[in-house]
């Protein structure tokens, strides 16, 4: 219990040190919401990187998927590395650097707003946000109560609070450098966690071969007939494996608090070393989860899952790991939580205050009123999240729990493909991003409330995510095919900052 809470001790101290740090980048809206668009490859990998993967990856996910479809569930952790982070930096990274400073957003719905020339478009947007991003971030708390329990034997409540506590005064504080800062510094535990809990984990069955051995042994009739199924490359079934995959991945493309993450970038070295850096960060520690659920079978029955539910999977696994290396289990899933937890309510905060308080609630509203309104804003979303999970926890609300599985499909789905073909398509119209908007949200609810409209192979919220998500890529170029072009003149002014001309050398470009 001592090295347990001196451990604890020591990573609260660091995330308070960097936070009073940091005070001196957030003294203006530029400084607070984006670290002045100074911000180097590193920390922008990390950032974006420790934003991806929550504790709800590790505990509920990793538990979930890795039960449902064994080793298989590896392929999600591969499809976020690939796709979700090494596509979406090369798509991505470079044009939204260059259009988000040319229109001076500094937040996703005032992209929006200033791309498709419509207040009411900016606002619409900053909506969806605010209403799927709160439960997103009490989802955070998932997994935290178990894993706690087992470590320290203390109620989930304080946990949460705590957590909630620290993770808002860095923030408050510091601004995003502060989040980048810490964010770098949870990656690297991150990282090193995770490994080292594959190799213990593993080390129990004989080690890999002996682990994949094992897991080859197991049959369940009632998730496949296929011998070995669970230890088979594609796993008992691959369809709903490849939807998980497409939501986890592909949907990063349109979640505000990853997207902003390449608003901040310095350069264009940090565009090439974010890409590898962020690639590599994911193969590890989204990979290592997955691969490490897909042992979920040797360490749980079905009949334990069916009365504890899948979040039970990956602490039973660790039940008889050292003190240390629980201690260090809990600050990896502390270190995803908080950094996920904090570039949810800085875009939250940041979301509400410039896109929807200023200018419209608020008609003369200056920088430090902006920067003082965010970070009192930053205060309500916490204890909003902390709030939601804990009348979740206490009083099983599946409501609540439902909200919160489908906010990312919710979010992706309205805004990947309107986002997308706005920094790409001059002729993309707000009359496409709106019906995205409609469509990618509204499915997503209908889905909630009367689920049994859909076909089977849609009842499930990870496919309707993935199926909202390119239908957007559809809807948006062909409802602007049929709505009026938007303004020539100021589409063109925008889309000049591509077309600036720039020297090289030699060794890094072929051509004249």
């Amino acid at each position: 219990m001592v090295i347990k809470s001196a451990m604890l001790i020591a990573f609260f101290a660091v995330m308070l040190a960097v936070g009073i740090y940091c005070r001196r980048h957030a003294t203006d809206v530029n400084g607070f919401v984006l670290g002045g668009r100074s911000v180097g490859p590193w920390l922008t990998a990390f950032a974006y990187g420790t934003s991806y993967f929550s504790a709800v990856i590790f505990v509920g996910y990793a538990g979930q998927f890795g039960w449902k479809y064994g080793i298989a569930s590896t392929w999600i952790g591969i499809g976020n590395a690939v796709l979700g982070s090494l596509l979406a930096w090369v798509v991505l990274g470079r044009r939204t650097r260059l259009l988000t400073h040319k229109l001076g957003a500094a937040t996703m719905p005032e992209f929006f707003g200033k791309r498709y020339g419509s207040v009411h478009l900016q606002t619409g947007a900053s909506i969806i946000v605010f209403v799927f991003l709160i439960p997103c971030a009490a989802s955070l708390y998932s997994g935290l109560s178990r894993l706690f329990g087992m470590a320290f034997n203390i109620d989930y409540s304080i946990c949460i609070i705590v957590m909630a506590i620290l993770t808002g005064i860095y923030v408050i504080a510091g601004g995003y450098m502060a989040t980048a800062i810490n964010d770098f510094i949870q990656g690297i535990i991150m990282i090193f966690g995770i490994v080292a809990v594959i190799a213990a984990v593993l080390a129990q069955h004989g080690g890999f071969m002996g682990s994949i051995a094992a897991l080859a042994a197991v049959e369940d009739a009632s998730a496949s007939d296929m011998p070995g199924a669970f230890a088979s490359f594609f796993g008992p079934d691959p369809f709903n494996l490849l939807c998980v995959v497409i939501l986890t991945s592909l949907g990063t493309w349109g979640l505000p608090q990853m997207v902003q993450k390449f608003y901040a970038i310095k350069d264009e070295r940090a565009i090439n070393k974010g890409s590898v850096i962020s690639t590599f960060f994911a193969v590890i520690v989204a990979g290592g989860c997955y691969f490490l659920g897909g042992f979920g079978r040797l360490f749980s029955t079905p009949e334990s899952v069916a009365a504890n539910g899948y979040d039970s999977i990956i602490p039973t696994m660790l039940e008889n790991l050292s003190d240390v290396l629980i201690g260090v289990v809990v600050i990896l899933v502390l270190s995803a939580s908080m950094s996920t937890l904090s570039s949810l309510v800085m875009a939250s905060a940041s979301t509400l205050t410039l896109d929807l308080i200023r200018g419209t609630i608020v008609r003369d509203m200056d920088e430090r009123r902006q920067v003082l309104t965010i970070r009192a804003l930053i205060v309500v979303f916490i204890a909003i999240s902390v709030v939601i999970a804990i009348v979740q926890y206490t009083s099983n609300v599946t409501f609540i729990a439902q909200l919160m599985g489908l906010s990312w499909g919710a979010l992706a789905g309205a805004f990947l493909a309107p986002f997308m073909y706005g920094l790409y398509w001059k002729r993309a119209t707000a009359a496409g991003a709106w019906t995205s908007f409609i469509f990618g949200a509204g499915i997503m609810l209908v889905n909630m409330f009367a689920k049994s409209a859909f076909p089977v192979w849609l009842q499930s919220p990870i496919n309707c995510g993935a199926m909202a998500m390119i239908a957007g890529l559809v809807i948006v170029p062909l409802v602007s095919a049929f709505t009026p072009a938007p303004n020539k003149a100021a589409v063109d002014e925008a889309f000049s900052c591509y077309d600036v001309p720039v020297t090289t050398y030699k060794k890094s470009y072929l051509g004249d």
